[in-house]
C-alpha cells in the first residue's frame, strides 16, 4: 500500500472516532437538538468520505474488498452537494450500525500494512 492511501485511511480512521467521541453517551434527541454536534459529526463524515474516495482512487482493490466504502463516498457527495436535505435519523443510524464496523474494517487495512490503529 502507497504511503498516501496510508495516510487516507488513517485521516478516516481518526475522523470515524471522532465522531463516536462526538455521540458517546447521547441520545437520537440529543444528538438531533445539537446543531453543534450535528455539524461536528457531518464534518467528519465528510473527511471519511473524501479520504476513502481518494484511497480507492489511489488503489482500486480497496473498493472491491471493501464495497460499503462506496456508500461512505456517496454519504459525502450528500452532506456536500445535498446539505439541505440530510436527514437526522439516517446519519444517527449510520453512526449507531455503520462506524464501529467502518472502523473495524480501517484498522483491519491499516494492521495488515504495518501500521498499528490504536496509535494513529
Amino acid at each position: 500500500m502507497q504511503a498516501e492511501v496510508a495516510k487516507r485511511l488513517i485521516d478516516a480512521l481518526e475522523a470515524s472516532r471522532r465522531i463516536q467521541a462526538f455521540t458517546e453517551g447521547q441520545t437520537f434527541a440529543d444528538f438531533s437538538s445539537s446543531e453543534l454536534v450535528r455539524s461536528a459529526v457531518e464534518r467528519q463524515f465528510e473527511i471519511i468520505g473524501e479520504a476513502l474516495g481518494k484511497a480507492m482512487t489511489m488503489e482500486p482493490a480497496l473498493e472491491l474488498r471493501s464495497p460499503e466504502w462506496r456508500k461512505i463516498v456517496g454519504l459525502r457527495n450528500r452532506l456536500i452537494h445535498g446539505y439541505d436535505s440530510v436527514d437526522d435519523e439516517i446519519i444517527w443510524d449510520i453512526i449507531q450500525s455503520k462506524l464501529i464496523p467502518l472502523a473495524a474494517d480501517l484498522g483491519s487495512w491499516l494492521s495488515r500494512e504495518g501500521h498499528d490503529p490504536r496509535h494513529v
